[in-house]
This record gives structure tokens, sequence and C-alpha cells, in this order.
């Protein structure tokens, strides 16, 4: 059979592509991850996922076993208009007493660690170290064991917002002696449950608790201290932090097998439009405001708040006629104890925002951190909404912020310790599995293509809870929780069954 010559650069040209197209393949991603049986689309072999929950979310048994009166317990009961549906976390869904369940139901799906908090009131109920309560820890040693037993590896967060209401009295987390306070908390905690904890997480969400609960009077303990409060709260939040890690690997991680860090949120930011340099600034300086005011005392190279806020927010303090800043100077040395207190950067994100300049005061008050940072921000109305009205499924945003921490800080460790899905409590739970798919996609192209260090995936949250002020009208669990039934009744829903493929098989499914 003779060729023309035509048939034959057609094939040279058709297998140059091919090989061209294989070896980019392969070299985008870590050596090893390119196959035959398309292996380049498999998370890491080390990758590791997990579920999350917190402990005034699930546990109920709020006045049970010496338990103390936490913030949010306080509110509740005090003013239950302040939560949507008039509800509370007295029983939720029962945790204290079917944690054997909650363990089954992780097991079930197949994750490899459970991130859960420890109630500081439950086992401290004024607070202090001096009043321990035995049966808190009892309980608390209860859960880490039947995890253990059941192979699955427990991280636990310190504070999950739940303050102990006997430490609000005297002013929480504004008041110095805070920092004092947790240190001898976590003190506890470490020597109590380390043999069996090899990752803690210090607080969740300072940048929410600080500025909703001590700003925006959204949050326990509402307290109303706008552009002051959410400041000091951040200050001693990075200085508690601070010193319970040197504290931990100083004298009690032997092995150095141990991680601890605090846990932040963040959006992604996008100028609203990209060609207006105002824009871009606007959207720049709010995640520096927002992620950076912790993010860069522990994670840069120079320590200290970001200088964008350090300037803005004197140049505005000075303006309102105060001698000086309100945001808190750390010295030298407060800059040397914070940085680089933190082994992972623990990362929770569900959403991100269009952001541009703000044209009016008549969005926020005056003075607060939305005023210092003069930013408005909006959502795309095209984007996917969840059962809350905050949480549009915006993927990319995800992939852009995991990006956006490997250049800012030279790409981290990132464990991902929170990214879920709100419905009204459907077990055919479309929207979720949609949304988890396409976030673990951009999760996946951040690892594979762009090079991003992204260690661990953690679902938010294995089951139904107590969701805030917004009770139990969102729903945010894996599994169903039937709030009326005696046993609290847990069922997998439809998302379930993609996360137990997930992790399965490494793989996002194609169907």
């Amino acid at each position: 059979m003779k060729w023309k010559l035509s048939e034959f650069f057609w094939i040279i040209s058709v297998t140059a592509v091919i090989v061209i197209i294989i070896f980019r393949r392969c070299t985008l991603y870590p050596i090893g991850t390119c196959s035959k049986d398309d292996k380049e689309q498999s998370f890491p072999d080390d990758f590791i996922w997990g579920a999350a929950s917190s402990a005034y979310q699930i546990e109920g048994a709020w006045n049970v076993d010496g338990k103390g009166e936490s913030i949010w317990d306080h509110v509740c009961h005090t003013d239950p208009t302040k939560i949507i549906d008039q509800t509370n976390g007295d029983t939720t869904a029962n945790s204290y007493e079917f944690y054997k369940e909650d363990v089954r139901a992780l097991k079930n799906t197949g994750f490899k660690f459970y991130r859960f908090s420890i109630s500081w009131p439950r086992i401290l109920p004024n607070g202090s170290h001096t009043n321990i309560n035995e049966l808190g820890l009892q309980y608390y040693d209860n859960v880490i064991n039947e995890l253990l037993a059941n192979g699955i590896q427990p991280i636990v967060t310190m504070f999950h917002w739940d303050l102990p209401q006997a430490l609000q009295d005297f002013g929480g987390m504004l008041n110095p002696v805070i920092v004092d306070y947790f240190v001898q908390y976590a003190k506890l905690l470490i020597e109590h449950f380390g043999d069996r904890i090899k990752i803690w997480n210090t607080f969740n969400e300072p940048n929410i608790f600080c500025d909703y609960g001590y700003g925006r009077n959204l949050h326990a303990p509402f307290v109303n201290s706008t552009g002051l409060g959410p400041y000091l709260c951040n200050y001693h939040v990075l200085l508690a932090n601070a010193k319970v890690y040197r504290m931990y690997h100083d004298h009690y991680n032997i092995d150095k097998i141990g991680k601890i860090g605090l846990v932040l949120e963040s959006q992604f930011y996008y100028p609203k439009d990209p060609k207006k340099p105002e824009d871009v600034d606007s959207a720049n300086r709010m995640i520096e405001f927002w992620l950076g005011q912790y993010s860069h005392p522990i994670f840069s190279k120079t320590g200290g708040y970001p200088k964008v806020m350090v300037d803005i927010i004197r140049k505005n303090s000075l303006a309102e006629g105060l001698s000086g800043s309100r945001l808190p100077v750390f010295d030298e040395y407060q800059k040397h104890l914070i940085r680089g207190t933190s082994d992972f950067f623990f990362l929770n994100y569900y959403t991100s925002s269009y952001v541009e300049p703000a044209t009016t005061d008549r969005y926020f008050p005056k003075p607060s951190l939305l005023h210092d940072a003069n930013v408005f921000t909006t959502q795309d109305e095209n984007w996917p909404v969840a059962a809350s009205f905050w949480l549009r499924s915006v993927p990319d945003g995800l992939r852009k912020l995991l990006n956006w921490i490997k250049k800012e800080y030279d790409n981290p460790p990132v464990m991902i310790t929170e990214n879920g899905w709100t419905d009204h409590g459907e077990i055919e739970d479309i929207g979720r599995e949609r949304y988890l798919k396409d976030h673990l996609k951009a999760m996946q192209d951040a690892i594979l293509e762009d090079g991003c260090n992204v260690i661990g995936h953690t679902t938010w949250s294995i089951i139904d809870n107590f969701g805030w002020t917004f009770g139990y009208t969102k729903r945010f669990g894996l599994y169903h929780v039937d709030f009326t039934s005696e046993n609290k009744t847990r069922t997998p829903k439809n998302s379930n069954k993609f996360m137990r493929k997930v992790i399965e098989t490494g793989k996002i499914p194609s169907d």
C-alpha cells in the first residue's frame, strides 16, 4: 500500500499533537499522576477527607452533668428573638447522648478525620481552670476513644464561639485577661487529651466572631462596638493563639508530630469591574482587611497587620479626633511572638463576592471595619443560591483564593476545614451534591494545575445542626436529623453517597 505525501504529513501532525498533549499533561501534574487510566484526575494519595461540627450546634445537654452557661445559652434564653425561629441549642441533635451515631455516620461515609469542638463551659463551667468539670472531660474522652476505635482521626477545635458567660460578664474577648484564661484552658486540654489529639485548632473563624459578635451586633454576645471591638478581639485572639502555639511546641509536642493553629474564614473578593483600577484596589483592600488581618501577622515574612490596614485605620482614627489608632499596635516582640504560629493554613470557604468602592456611608456604621475598608460588596444573581441567602456557589472563588494564599505566603500547606451548602432538610439534596462536586473540582484544579499545597478537605457538616441566628431554618448536614424524634434520627442524604464515592475512589465522579 502506497501512502500519499499529504496523508503521511497528516499522520505525523496528529501524532505530534497527541505527544504534545500527553507531555503537557504529565508535566503539569506531580510525578506518578499521569497514566492511561486517567490517574491525573485523582487526588494525591495522601490527601485526607473529613467532616466537621461544633459543640453548641450539635451536643444539646446545655445544663447537664455540670456544664456551665455559654454566651449562646444566655442569648437564646434571655432574648430568643435574636434567633430567626426563636429556637436554641438546648437539645439540638443531642450528640451528648448519641455521639456514637455521629461516629457511625462518619465511618459509613468513609471519612478519615472528624473536626469537632470542645465546649469551654462544659470543661470549665465558669471559664476558669480552678473549677474543672470531670464529667465534661469524660464526655470528650468517650468521643475521642470512639473515633479512634473506628479508625477516625479526631481534630479538636478549642473554641468554636461558645464562650463561658462568666467570662463575658467581665468583657469577654475585649478584656486583655482573656488571653491568660484561654492559655490555661488550652493547657488543660493539651495535657488531658494530647496523647490522642495530633491536630488542634485554637480558634474557629475569629474574623467572624470578632466582627459579628463585638462589632456588627449579629452574633452572641451581641456587643455593639463597631470600629473598636472587632480590632480589640482580633488583637487578643492573635496573642492567645501565639502563646498556646509556643506552649504546645515548646513543652508538649515532644515528638513534633502534632500540629496546631487557628482557623480563618474568607471569601474571594472579585473587583466588580476588573477594568476599573478603583474596583481592583477595593477587592485587594477587602481581602487584606478581612483575611489579612489574621493571616498577615502569622504567615507573612514581615509580620504585623497589613500596611493598608495600619495606614487607613490610623488616618481615620485621627480624623475622628482620637489621639491614636483604633487598631491596637503590635510591638516588635509581639510581632515575633505571633509570626509563624499556625502549622497549617486552616481555611473555611463557602462563597465569594464582588467588591467596589463604597459611594455612601449609609451602607455601614461609622466607624466600622467596612467603613475603614471603604468597600461595598454584592453577589452575582446568576450564581446558584442555597437555602441561605448569603450562600452562592462560586467554585472559581475557592480556586482563586487558594492561589492568592499560595502567592502571598509562599504556598503554605492548606487544610480546608469547612466547606458546605444549606438546604431545607431534603434527602434528595441535589444542590449540595452539585456544590460539593464543583468545589472539589476547583480544589483539585488548584492542586494539580496550579500547584497549590492543599492537604485535606472538610465537609461542613456531618449532620444537620443548630445554625446560630438562623436556628433550624437552614440545614448543612450530609445526614438529615429529625429534631422532633426521641432519638434524633439521622438519615443519610444523597450528598453523603456522593462523598463516599469520592473518598473511596479518590476521584470526582463524572456522572
